[in-house]
């Protein structure tokens, strides 16, 4: 089956009160180079390429979740290997200003959900593969 690519993914934009604090936030995750071109749009090249932008949006509204009146807008997940990798992860992530929220409890297999500083869930994913 043939497919038409219409156009390339450039980054995901993410809106946020403080662009850099939060580029800043997720090279400490994924390492990278953070360009600060612009206070009010901030991008993050991941070692790998991918490219995150953070957008300032001064009346943003964090998501809550899993409360369904406040919606997470959208997710990150991250993998990492094994349950001894979350657990260090876990203490990475909170030292750079995450909040836990919830464990999956599997013991070889699951995920952890955080809340990046501005508020955005995400995940760290382990036993995946």
């Amino acid at each position: 089956m043939l497919t038409l690519v219409i156009a390339k993914l450039q980054c995901t934009v993410i809106d946020c009160p403080d662009p850099v604090a939060l580029a800043r936030f997720y090279a400490g995750i994924l390492g990278g180079r953070v360009h600060e071109s612009d206070p009010g749009w901030v991008t993050l090249t991941s070692p790998e390429g991918q490219r995150f932008a953070f957008q300032a949006a001064p009346d943003h509204r964090p998501p809550r979740w899993p409360d369904p009146d406040h919606p997470q807008q959208f997710h990150l997940d991250f993998d990492v290997d094994t349950i001894e990798d979350v657990e260090r992860a876990q203490v990475e992530v909170i030292a750079l200003g995450a909040t836990f929220l919830y464990d999956s409890g599997g013991e070889r297999s699951g995920f952890r959900v955080f809340s990046d500083p501005a508020g955005h869930p995400f995940c760290l994913c382990y036993g995946q593969s």
